[in-house]
C-alpha cells in the first residue's frame, strides 16, 4: 500500500502486526466521530491490552500486533488507528523503516502490508486505520508522523496524559495543550490508576532532546493570543480556543518592486496534492477556481506596485475534498525577473469573513533565482490545518516547474 490508499477488508476479525529492525511499542485507539477516544479504555497498549473488540499481543515474529475483532467493535467507533512508538529514549524513526502487515486473523493469510516512506525525526507515528465506509470495514495506510512520541499521539486523539515531574534532562512545558503533530519532544506520559507507563523493570521513556532547526519555535503556537508572525521554517496550528479553524481563509500575497527596479510581473499561486504527494490540482492567474470552488484566485497583477495584497488565493477548508492533505503557496517570475530585484515579499493568511490577519511570513533575504515556495498548509491526521512558512528559492519560471519541488517541500 501507498501513503493514503486504501483496502476493503475480506476478514471480519484482522491482526495489523508491526515490526521494524528496532523495538517499537504499538498501540491501538478507538476513535468515535469526533476523531477522539470515548475514555481512556479505549487506548489499547501494552500494559492496557484489552479494549472493546481491540486487542494488544505481541507479534509471533517480533513487534507487536493490534488485533480488531470488526463484528465486536461497539456501533459509536468509527476508526481504530494502529500507532507505533521507539522504545528507545531519544531515537527517531530516521533510517528505521517500520512496516504494518494487515492479516486475517483466523487464517494468518496475509490481506495488505505497508511501509511508511521518507522517515525523518518522528519519534512515533500512525501507521494504518481500520475504518467503517458504508457498513463495511476497510485499511488505509497513513504513515502520519510525530515528533513527540506515544504522549503526542494519545493526547491528539484525546487520552488523558498526566505530566510527570519536570526531570533536568526532560522538563515537562508547563501549560502546554494538547495539539495536532508535528510538536516540540513531550514527557512521557504517567500512569494513571496503575495502567500507564512501561512494563514492570523498563527504564521509562524519555523525550527525545528537540531537533537543531534555523527558526525552531520554542513551543506549539496556535491562534489563541491573537496574530502570528512566522519565521522561515516555523509552524502554526490553525487552532483558536480549542477548536481547528475550518472556514475560509485568504492566503495573500505581496511583493514591491526593489530600489530602482522596474515594475516586476509576478504570478502567485497554490498546488494541491494528495497524501501521496501527487498533484491534485493547481490554481493560479489562468485558472481562477479548482476543487469545485474550494480554491479561487484573485487574478493577475501586472506590476507588483501598489498598497496591500498584489494577488490572493482563497481556500474554503472545511470544503476540500478528502484526497486534498497539503496546499503550498508558491510565487514565480514568468518574465525571467530574479527575486533578488524584489522587495518586501510576504504572504499573511486572514479570516476571509472578518478580514483579520492570523498569520504573517515576511521574507527576509532574496536570491537570484525565479521562484518562490512562500508557506504551506499540511491538513494533520486529527482534521486540522497547520501552516508553515518556506522562504525556499528554486528556478521555475511557472507553477507546473514548481510541482515538483514543492511536493518534496512537504
Amino acid at each position: 500500500m501507498t501513503p493514503g490508499s486504501n483496502l476493503p477488508l475480506s476478514a471480519v476479525r484482522v491482526a495489523v502486526d508491526v515490526t521494524a529492525p528496532v523495538r517499537l511499542d504499538v498501540s491501538g485507539l478507538l476513535l468515535a466521530a469526533d476523531g477522539k477516544v470515548r475514555s481512556d479504555d479505549d487506548f489499547v497498549f501494552y500494559n492496557q491490552p484489552a479494549g472493546p473488540g481491540v486487542t494488544h499481543s505481541a507479534a509471533a515474529g517480533g513487534g507487536d500486533t493490534i488485533t480488531v475483532d470488526t463484528a465486536a467493535v461497539p456501533d459509536g467507533i468509527e476508526k481504530i488507528v494502529v500507532t507505533a512508538s521507539l522504545d528507545t529514549p531519544g531515537a527517531t524513526f530516521a533510517g528505521t523503516e517500520p512496516t504494518g502487515t494487515v492479516r486475517n486473523a483466523d487464517d494468518g493469510s496475509v490481506l495488505a502490508s505497508f511501509t511508511p516512506p521518507q522517515l525523518g525525526t518522528e519519534t512515533a507515528l500512525v501507521v494504518v486505520e481500520i475504518y467503517r465506509r458504508a457498513g463495511a470495514w476497510k485499511v488505509r495506510a497513513v504513515g502520519q508522523g510525530y515528533a513527540n512520541g506515544l504522549a503526542g499521539i494519545a493526547t491528539d486523539f484525546g487520552v488523558s496524559v498526566e505530566e510527570p515531574a519536570a526531570a533536568p534532562q526532560a522538563p515537562a512545558a508547563p501549560g502546554a495543550a494538547p495539539q495536532a503533530p508535528p510538536a516540540p519532544p513531550a514527557p512521557a506520559p504517567a500512569a494513571p490508576a496503575g495502567q500507564w507507563g512501561p512494563p514492570t523493570g523498563a527504564p521509562a521513556p524519555v523525550a527525545p532532546p528537540a531537533p537543531a532547526a534555523p527558526a525552531a519555535a520554542p513551543g506549539k503556537i496556535n491562534l489563541d493570543k491573537g496574530r502570528v508572525s512566522l519565521q522561515k521554517n516555523q509552524t502554526v496550528s490553525l487552532v483558536k480556543g480549542g477548536r481547528p479553524l475550518l472556514t475560509s481563509v485568504r492566503m495573500g500575497l505581496g511583493w514591491e518592486p526593489a530600489f530602482r527596479s522596474k515594475s516586476i510581473d509576478l504570478d502567485a499561486s497554490v498546488i494541491a496534492y494528495g497524501p501521496d504527494r501527487k498533484k491534485v490540482d493547481n490554481c493560479f492567474f489562468g485558472k481562477l477556481m479548482i476543487l469545485g470552488g474550494a480554491i479561487q484566485h484573485s487574478g493577475d497583477n501586472l506590476t507588483g506596485e501598489g498598497a496591500g495584497d498584489d494577488e490572493a488565493i482563497t481556500v474554503h477548508l472545511g470544503g476540500l475534498p478528502p484526497e486534498v492533505t497539503g496546499l503550498v503557496f508558491v510565487v514565480n517570475s514568468f518574465s525571467g525577473q530574479k527575486f533578488s530585484d524584489v522587495a518586501k515579499a510576504y504572504c499573511r493568511l486572514l479570516d476571509a469573513q472578518s478580514g483579520e490577519e492570523l498569520v504573517r511570513f515576511d521574507l527576509t533575504h532574496s536570491e537570484p533565482r525565479t521562484g518562490v515556495m512562500m508557506a504551506k498548509l499540511i491538513r494533520q491526521f486529527s482534521g486540522e490545518w497547520e501552516m508553515t512558512a518556506l522562504g525556499e528559492y528554486v528556478d521555475a519560471r511557472t507553477v507546473r516547474g514548481m510541482v515538483k519541488p514543492a511536493g518534496q517541500a512537504l
